[in-house]
Formats: C-alpha cells, sequence, structure tokens
C-alpha cells in the first residue's frame, strides 16, 4: 500500500531535497504537482514522473484522489495553505518553520483534529538515523549529565531570495535558527528559564545574523549562532554541534540534513572515539514515517506540542532581538 501525495508548491528544497526522496520512499505514489506557474509545473511533471498536474493550488486540493500534500511554500502562506488542505480532507507535511508564530501552529493543529487528520512539520534531519546514534550515544550516559549545547548555522549571503523579505517571513531565525532550536529542544527535556539574543538586520527589517543563549530551568545553558553572511561566490556553509558534558564532550561538523558515510567525535578525559553512520536519505525517511503515520497509525516523529514548544521559543528570540 502507498500514500497518494500531492506537492504544493515548486519551491529549490522540493526540487533538490523532498521530491527525490519522495521517489525513493517505498510507501509513496508522487501523484499530482500543483504551482502557480504553468512551465515550471510542466517541468515538474516530466522531471519527476507526477501523474497530474494543476495550475492553481486549490485544483490539487480539489482532486480527491490527494491523500497527503508536501507544503513547501514561503513562511508566511504556510497557515493559509495547511488549513485549507487540512479541511480539505488531506494529510500535511509542512516545511520548517510550521508557522509565524505558536498561536498560528496551535490553531493549525486543531484544525488537523478537527479533521481527524494528521499535520506534521517537517524537520527532515530529525528523521535521519546520524542524529538518533548520537542521541543514543547521548543517552547512554557516556559523557554524563549536559551542561552546555552550542550550535551553529552558516550560509551564504542572499540578494534576491524570499528568505530575506520580512513580509515573507524570511530571516536567519526563521530559516536557519529553527534548525538550531530544534536540535537543542530535542536534547533538553526542560522548561526555559531566560532567552537572551541580538540579531543584525537589513534595510527591510529581516535579521541576517543572530546570536542566541538559553538556560533552562534544569541549570542546563545552550547557545546559537546563525547567519547568511558569507559570500554567494564561495557558496559557503557551516554547520556545528557541541555538546558539554560532565563526563566528556561529544563534536560534529556534519552539515543538517546530510546522508552518506557520516562521522562524530566522542571525548572522554584522554579517550576519543569517531563513530560512523551510514546515515540514509533523511527526506525519504520523513515521508516515509508519515506514510505509516498514515496507513498503520504510527505515532508520528515530529510531534505537534514539540512543534509548538519550538514555536514559543522562536517566539521568545524573535521579541528579544526585535523583529
Amino acid at each position: 500500500m502507498s500514500v497518494k501525495w500531492g506537492v504544493l508548491g515548486t519551491a529549490n528544497i522540493a526540487k533538490g531535497c523532498t521530491i527525490p526522496g519522495m521517489k525513493d520512499a517505498i510507501n509513496c505514489e508522487l501523484y499530482a504537482i500543483a504551482g502557480r506557474n504553468e512551465a515550471k509545473v510542466a517541468e515538474y511533471k516530466e522531471a519527476f514522473g507526477f501523474e497530474k498536474s494543476y495550475v492553481g493550488y486549490e485544483k490539487l486540493l480539489e482532486d480527491p484522489e490527494v491523500q497527503a500534500v508536501y507544503i513547501p511554500l514561503p513562511n508566511h502562506l504556510h497557515k493559509e495553505w495547511v488549513i485549507k488542505a487540512l479541511n480539505a480532507g488531506k494529510h500535511v507535511l509542512c516545511e520548517k518553520p510550521l508557522a509565524l508564530n505558536a498561536e498560528d501552529a496551535k490553531e493549525m493543529f486543531e484544525v488537523a483534529k478537527e479533521n481527524n487528520v494528521i499535520l506534521m512539520e517537517a524537520y527532515a534531519y530529525l528523521h535521519t538515523n546520524y542524529i538518533s546514534s548520537l542521541k543514543s550515544d547521548l543517552e547512554s550516559g557516556v559523557i554524563g549529565d549536559v551542561d552546555f549545547i552550542e550550535t551553529a548555522f552558516y550560509t551564504q549571503g542572499y540578494i534576491e531570495d524570499i528568505r530575506i523579505h520580512k513580509s515573507m517571513g524570511g530571516g536567519a531565525i526563521y530559516d536557519l535558527g529553527c534548525y538550531c532550536t530544534t536540535m537543542i529542544l530535542s536534547l533538553i527535556d526542560s522548561e526555559i528559564d531566560y532567552v537572551k539574543a541580538s540579531a543584525e538586520f537589513n534595510d527591510e527589517g529581516a535579521d541576517l545574523m543572530a546570536s542566541v543563549i538559553l538556560k533552562f530551568k534544569n541549570g542546563v545553558r545552550a547557545a546559537f549562532n546563525v547567519g547568511m553572511v558569507f559570500d554567494p561566490g564561495n557558496n559557503g556553509r557551516l554547520d556545528r554541534l557541541y555538546i558539554h558534558g560532565t563526563k566528556g564532550t561529544i563534536v560534529s561538523d556534519v552539515e543538517y540534513n546530510q546522508s552518506g558515510r557520516l562521522t562524530y567525535t566522542i571525548k572522554t578525559g584522554t579517550k576519543e572515539y569517531n563513530p560512523t553512520v551510514n546515515a540514509v536519505q533523511n527526506y525519504m525517511l520523513e515521508i516515509e514515517q508519515l506514510g505509516r503515520c498514515i496507513e498503520i497509525g504510527e505515532e508520528q516523529h515530529i510531534k505537534p506540542e514539540f512543534s509548538i514548544r519550538n514555536a514559543e521559543l522562536l517566539d521568545m528570540i524573535l521579541k528579544q532581538i526585535g523583529y
């Protein structure tokens, strides 16, 4: 059995990441593609082998064959089209960040509940066996109790891109910081004590670079830095995760969303280990997981409570930086 998927939008992340993952997923049928540009929709249909194509998002939602919808639209359009898809009786996988604030996220999950369908936020990297291996080592107590986490995500600077327009929900915190916050929240099970943050803005008011300090009520501290600042000509990128514990450290320089043969480093006293993981394409894992939720009632990996908790943290950070 497979789930018939519709893709609502022709964004680059759909083309380069999620749709290739969908093609490899054993329980996914690439059924329909929709967009507002007729030529681009035709291009996607031919390139990926969609059975149906629609010019206009509404037409895809009206198709009774579509069971689940993937939404990679710009951030400011998520709420509108997620709710329309849910009200059309479709299960939904929506790109991160799910909503521009926690109240909107709560409303979207309520609509999903009312329609008895699934809504899941797309954090593909959290599905990978690389992350589960790292977390398993952490939970084994090999580095003792965690007392500090630091992570970073920097990409190239953008000149003309939806990710730098505030009116479209752009900025480094929404686009990159959500990876850092979800990583931290997936490792620390405690309420937040306080947030301190600062940022550099462009002329439109979108944050291009930001630094954030967190303290949790269990005493654990965390910090992260994000930025869209590297020279576009170099296609620069920096990803980093550092976890300090009472007995040692775990360090990873692997980019978010990567697959293949990946390693991280565990240091305890004078000993050093380098676990290696053959990481599976995480977009495929994400699609297969939601497919099992639909088919056999498996619990979704990215739960509503986690997405709401993360949205609340993003709200706190954005308020701090004056977004």
